[in-house]
């Protein structure tokens, strides 16, 4: 067990860290700062893992290539874990049922390595795309009167920029924007019913429409992400039908629901900060200090999760091969022990990398994609709309009740 400083208050249990506990949802900073403080690496009973807070130990786990992640590995005692492979058929191969999100070495190594080499291609070049459909949705916002930012502007950006990099038709955006909305509801654990329906219903329509749309490439190449996956699928990258299509879906729900969070969570952030925003409006070429605190401060993905591998100690902890670990993102991008005014936002500090994007082999395959829309977004926003102020500064922000992401609901503004 870690440091446990004395006192007669329970240690929050990992789901009470998350937006469905009201205090955390209103203030997630303040219960992370008391268990970083009273016990940094302490094993909670209700998810079965070990709970880890501290920057060092955080950053330590996260880059560590022998960490498992796929939860098959995981011990029984693991009941977050294995709750994510709950309903698995066993008997499938494992690369059918889960993308490499969840995948280890070597069917990690080898369905990532031509997704990330096909990917960045297309991201090292696709700025022009990507401004003008900023551009294009900045120009469908009301000047004078209130608008949800989230839904006008932070939603269809993301969509918009994955759906042109994959190639759908425009006049296919509708089904993939409302597909895209169904397939997020697999990151929820206590969905509803209705939810679990949408999900199911979106699940089915995009790996239908992968299946049309990989055969109609091969018959019909065009200048897209899935032509090039199914060139390199034909030039010997060994990669199923069935990978294809789950790690294409992968890509669309990690990318568009992080990336639309990034962007409320940005423009919020500077609305509030103005001193800040004032930096970033006098000179433009900031911006990429600007998104990298967005992501330190207020990131997207709370958590993740790794496997130990190996019997090891982490934060004086004794683990063995097949416990789990949660690792608070969060926690550790405001550790006072990492940063120096760690609650400080501000756009000109001299960055030490934060871990929102993860790290080791599974560092996030999207983040290249992630920073280009954000710091396009941030930048046009702000030059088309210079003084965007909320349009009710006393009302409390509309967190959405997601575990494990910090996003906004609604965010209202006024341009004008």
């Amino acid at each position: 067990m870690g440091t446990l400083l004395m006192t007669d208050r329970p240690l929050p249990s990992l789901f009470e860290l998350t937006p469905l506990n009201p205090d955390y949802r209103e203030n997630p900073q303040s219960l992370l700062d008391d268990l970083r403080t009273r016990c940094p690496a302490h094993r909670d009973a209700m998810s079965g893992s070990l709970l880890l807070s501290r920057y060092e130990d955080v950053r330590g786990v996260v880059n560590d290539r022998a960490m498992w992640r796929d939860p098959l590995l995981a011990e029984e005692g693991a009941i977050l874990q294995r709750g994510l492979i709950a309903g698995v058929d066993r008997s499938l191969p494992r690369t059918s049922t889960t993308s490499i999100l969840m995948l280890d070495d070597p069917d990690h190594a080898r369905i990532r390595q031509p997704l990330s080499q096909a990917l960045y291609a297309r991201v090292a070049r696709c700025r022009a795309q990507v401004e003008q459909i900023v551009d294009a949705t900045l120009d469908g916002l009301p000047r004078d009167e209130p608008f949800d930012l989230m839904d006008r502007f932070c939603v269809p950006i993301p969509i918009d920029v994955i759906a042109t990099l994959l190639g759908v038709d425009p006049d296919r955006l509708g089904e993939f924007r409302t597909w895209s909305e169904g397939i997020i509801q697999s990151l929820n654990p206590f969905r509803t019913p209705q939810q679990t329906t949408a999900m199911e219903l979106a699940s089915v329509a995009l790996n239908d429409y992968f299946t049309e749309t990989l055969a109609a490439r091969r018959i019909e190449p065009r200048d897209d992400l899935i032509t090039d996956m199914v060139k390199l699928q034909a030039e010997g990258a060994v990669l199923s039908e069935a990978e294809l299509r789950i790690n294409l879906s992968a890509l669309l729900v990690a990318g568009n629901l992080t990336t639309t969070d990034l962007i409320g969570n940005g423009v919020r952030l500077l609305i509030q900060n103005p001193a800040e925003l004032a930096k970033l409006q006098a000179d433009p070429r900031i911006v990429n200090s600007v998104v990298e605190e967005v992501l330190r401060f207020e990131p997207p993905v709370e958590i993740t999760g790794r496997i130990a591998s190996r019997e090891m100690e982490i934060g004086g902890c004794p683990m063995k091969p097949g416990q789990a670990m949660s690792v608070l993102l969060r926690a550790a991008n405001r550790d006072p022990a990492a940063y120096p005014d760690a609650d400080q936002f501000d756009v000109s500090r001299k960055h030490k990398s934060h871990v929102s994007f993860g790290g080791g082999a599974h560092i996030c395959i999207g983040a290249p994609l992630a920073r280009l829309e954000a710091q396009v977004a941030l930048v046009k926003l702000f030059a088309r709309f210079p003084n965007l102020r909320l349009a009710d500064p006393d009302a409390p922000p509309v967190w959405r009740t997601l575990p494990f992401f910090r996003g906004l609901e609604r965010l209202d503004v006024i341009g004008g």
